[in-house]
């Protein structure tokens, strides 16, 4: 797994700090940690967040929830600030400028530079801030981990394969068929 590049320094970044900061650049602020997004995601990664998003904006035309799309702000407070690759929100007064407060739902698709963050860091924080479901996607080994947050702690992640279909805890009733998120084979019925 790759590590994503911090700032060089012992500061605690706040949202203050990034506001100044290059539009050109992408960080993300976990516990005041500034992480670099940059290189620019694959065509594989990009492919699989658009499948994801598309999915889910057809499946939810007409209902109270949202979906987005990176790259947007997510503040959850002022040394927290992040840019889910896929997310929804349900609540719509947490859209404004940005997103204010936790998504129902987040999907992030693992790069070799922020896998580490995503599972380790992005985890510990969407868990702390309450996102009731956390979808982590890898794109090479064609499989998703899937956690849902119970009594306010992520349980052990369900772990899904390209020939299964998830059923969203955070959005009633919507089911993926994952082979058309990878763009793989169906399997046979």
């Amino acid at each position: 797994m790759g590590h994503p590049l911090k700032k060089k320094d012992d500061r605690r970044y706040t949202w203050s700090d990034y506001l100044t900061w290059p539009d050109e650049e992408r960080w993300e602020v976990i516990d005041g940690v500034a992480y670099d997004m940059s290189p620019s995601p694959t065509p594989r990664h990009q492919i699989i967040t658009g499948n994801f998003f598309s999915i889910l904006k057809d499946k939810l035309k007409g209902k109270s929830c949202r979906p987005l799309i990176a790259p947007l702000d997510v503040y959850f407070d002022d040394h927290n600030f992040v840019q889910p690759d896929v997310l929804v929100i349900c609540d719509e007064k947490k859209i404004k400028d940005r997103i204010y407060g936790a998504p129902d739902l987040v999907i992030e698709i693992l790069s070799p530079s922020t896998s580490l963050k995503d599972k380790r860091a992005k985890r510990n924080l969407y868990e702390k801030f309450g996102v009731k479901e956390y979808i982590i996607v890898s794109s090479e080994d064609v499989f998703v981990e899937r956690y849902l947050l119970i009594e306010g702690r992520f349980k052990e992640p369900d772990i899904l394969g390209s020939n299964e279909v998830i059923t969203l805890s955070s959005l009633e009733g919507i089911e993926i068929q994952l082979w058309e998120v990878f763009e793989v084979e169906p399997p046979d019925v």
